[in-house]
C-alpha cells in the first residue's frame, strides 16, 4: 500500500543512483542490525512514541513509555484519559503538556474516526495533532512497512549532504525528495535507520571524536572525513 509522493522528488542520475547504492551497501555492512531504537508492541504505541520523541532522545522516551503503556494499554484508553493524568508520566520529557494534549486528541480521533485502527495512508496520519511526515514515515515503515518516504532526522541531514546524496542542507522535504530519487523504495525505511546509526555511532556532529570511519573516508565530503 504506496502513494504517489506528496513531496517533489527530482530526477536523479544513473551516477548518483550508483553512488546511492554503494553507499547503502557499505552501511548496511557496517550496521545489519540497524532497527528502530523506539520500543514498542502496537501501532499506537509506535505513533505515540513518536510523537514524544520529538526535541527528545530516544533514551529518553523508552524510560518513560512503559510506565505510559502499562497505565493506557490500549488506544481507547488514551482516546478516554485527561491530559492531567498522562502529563505526568511523560514530565521527564520536554514539552510535555503539549505532547499530553497531542496524544490524547491524536487517540480520539483514531478511535472516532478511524475505529480505533491508527491509519496507514500519510493523508490520514497527517489529520492526527502532534504528527508531521517525519513521524508519519515512522509510523508507516516500521508498523506497517510501508515505504511512503524517508525519516529525515538531525543524522540523516547531516550525513546525506555528507556523503552527497542530497544537492540540499538544512531543508527536510527537500532531503527527503533527493534520497527518494536516488535509493530504491524498497529501501527507504532502512535507510533512515542505517544513516541514523552511522550518525550516533560513527560519523558524529562537529565538535564530537571522530573515529576513522571507512565510509567517511570513501565517501564523506568534509575536511574531517578527508583526515
Amino acid at each position: 500500500m504506496s502513494s504517489k509522493p506528496t513531496i517533489p522528488v527530482p530526477k536523479a542520475t544513473s551516477a548518483q543512483k550508483a553512488r546511492a547504492r554503494r553507499v547503502y551497501a557499505a552501511l548496511e555492512k557496517s550496521w545489519p542490525d540497524a532497527t528502530c531504537a523506539l520500543q514498542w508492541q502496537h501501532p499506537h504505541e509506535l505513533l505515540i512514541a513518536t510523537i514524544l520523541s520529538a526535541q527528545a532522545t530516544d533514551i529518553s522516551v523508552n524510560a518513560a513509555t512503559p510506565a505510559l503503556f502499562n497505565t493506557f494499554p490500549s488506544i481507547q484508553a488514551f482516546a478516554q484519559a485527561d491530559t492531567a493524568d498522562v502529563e505526568p508520566l511523560i514530565s521527564s520529557i520536554g514539552l510535555f503538556r503539549s505532547k499530553a494534549k497531542s496524544i490524547v486528541e491524536a487517540s480520539r480521533r483514531i478511535v472516532e474516526v478511524y475505529e480505533g485502527q491508527v491509519p496507514q495512508t500519510m493523508p490520514d496520519l497527517l489529520t492526527l495533532r502532534g504528527v508531521a511526515r517525519k513521524t508519519a514515515n515512522v509510523v508507516l515503515g516500521n508498523a506497517f512497512g510501508i515505504n511512503e518516504g524517508v525519516v529525515v532526522d538531525t543524522h540523516v541531514m547531516r550525513l546525506a549532504w555528507r556523503y552527497q546524496l542530497t544537492d540540499h542542507q538544512g531543508k527536510p522535504d527537500r532531503i527527503e525528495g533527493d534520497l527518494m530519487a536516488r535509493f530504491p523504495r524498497s529501501n527507504w525505511t532502512m535507510l533512515s535507520h542505517l544513516l541514523i546509526y552511522q550518525g550516533r555511532y560513527a560519523c558524529k556532529a562537529r565538535g564530537a571524536e571522530c573515529p576513522a570511519n571507512a565510509i567517511c573516508r570513501h565517501y564523506g565530503s568534509c575536511d574531517r572525513c578527508q583526515g
